[in-house]
């Protein structure tokens, strides 16, 4: 027992006087690390370190408490006269660790935001393209814009279709990223063009109009359409060449050609009249009736109608079930399904684009666009 009670102050002084050093050396680096972040750790966290470095430097709180109306003085006060008789050594340990887990916790999330999400395809800006569990998701990303489609957007559109349809994946998706879906075309292509280059726009703009449309049309593996809010334009005219479309109840469908002088587009001058009938296409098309999720899935252009609060949870979890089917034969069925289409599907999309030129180099057209941005720069 003498040796014991000999031997264990030895080691107990030698642990003291090693902690003391570490601890001394710790808090200097510490108070150089706590320099160098980036981020503002919050005021909280900063009274904790205020006290901290007091107290460890100066030992338990010795000044004279704040009036109350002095509230930045008096928080410091507090903080400070909370930690009691802490000791020097332990409020130097314990301000060195609350630097460094500040430290972790600012380099964990830069490499978060650094590394890609989980299969996220590299070269895009205006959409985010993933791939896991066999499906491709091409989001489109322009939500301040409400996922407008400006000229990138569409020619990175038809990239997206053309990796998603040549990769490992079973189906593709299409959602919107945001409030909505997608406002359609931004009217910002239309916009800071010369005379003299009209009718070079309305060409080129006809072209890359083709080109995307015909992606859809010849898109091999099975395209749903996950519609999470307002859909306008194109992005409603080209549900008709995707395979499935699931829209959340909160979810519009709206096509306001005339009233912007244009015409329809999307192969939807004659897929919509197959799908609703008559009547009801041309009321959507013609004379700009917008339709709810529910009058949508009505008359056929949507699928299903999802409650928005459960809407992304039951629909993935329903994406990811047809993902895991035999992927050839899916490819296999829709091309049987869509084969006998495809060349009427391409010979509307030509025609629909010959016409659009023509509507964006008329007056007309030009008048309704300026009359457009004049009601909304009013609003």
């Amino acid at each position: 027992r003498p040796t014991q009670a000999v031997c264990i102050p030895a080691i107990h002084l030698h642990m003291t006087a090693a902690t003391m050093q570490v601890s001394q050396k710790d808090f200097q680096k510490a108070q150089e690390q706590l320099k160098l972040l980036k981020k503002d750790p919050g005021n909280e966290t900063k009274l904790k370190l205020y006290a901290l470095f007091k107290q460890a430097t100066e030992g338990p709180c010795n000044a004279p408490k704040p009036g109350m109306l002095d509230f930045v003085k008096k928080a410091k006060w507090d903080a400070w006269n909370s930690l009691g008789h802490l000791s020097k050594d332990d409020a130097r340990q314990k301000y060195a660790e609350l630097v460094s887990g500040l430290v972790s916790a600012e380099s964990a999330s830069q490499k978060k935001e650094a590394s890609p999400e989980e299969g996220r395809h590299d070269g895009y800006e205006t959409l985010i393209v993933t791939t896991k569990n066999n499906i491709t998701k091409i989001m489109f990303n322009r939500p301040d814009r409400k996922n407008a489609i400006n000229h990138q957007m569409y020619r990175e559109i038809i990239k997206a279709l053309e990796e998603a349809g040549k990769n490992d994946s079973t189906v593709a998706v299409i959602t919107g990223n945001g409030d909505y879906y997608c406002s359609g075309n931004d009217l910002n292509n239309f916009t800071n063009i010369q005379p003299g280059e009209m009718e070079k726009m309305a060409k080129d703009g006809a072209v890359l109009l083709k080109e995307f449309v015909g992606h859809f049309i010849d898109f091999p593996k099975p395209l749903i359409a996950v519609v999470n809010g307002p859909a306008i334009g194109i992005s409603v005219t080209v549900l008709g060449l995707c395979d499935l479309v699931y829209a959340s109840d909160r979810a519009t469908f709206h096509t306001p050609f005339s009233q912007l002088g244009q015409s329809p587009e999307g192969c939807a001058s004659y897929l919509f009249p197959k799908i609703m009938g008559l009547a009801k296409a041309s009321e959507m098309l013609l004379f700009n009736k917008k339709l709810t999720a529910a009058e949508a899935c009505a008359q056929g252009l949507v699928t299903e109608v999802f409650p928005d609060s459960s809407f992304q949870k039951e629909v993935w979890a329903r994406l990811e079930a047809y993902a895991s089917l035999p992927k050839n034969s899916l490819a296999v069925s829709k091309q049987l399904l869509r084969s006998m289409e495809k060349e009427n599907l391409h010979a509307v999309n030509s025609r629909e684009c010959e016409v659009l030129t023509e509507r964006w180099l008329s007056d007309e057209c030009v008048n309704a666009i300026v009359s457009f941005f004049q009601k909304k720069s009013k609003l």
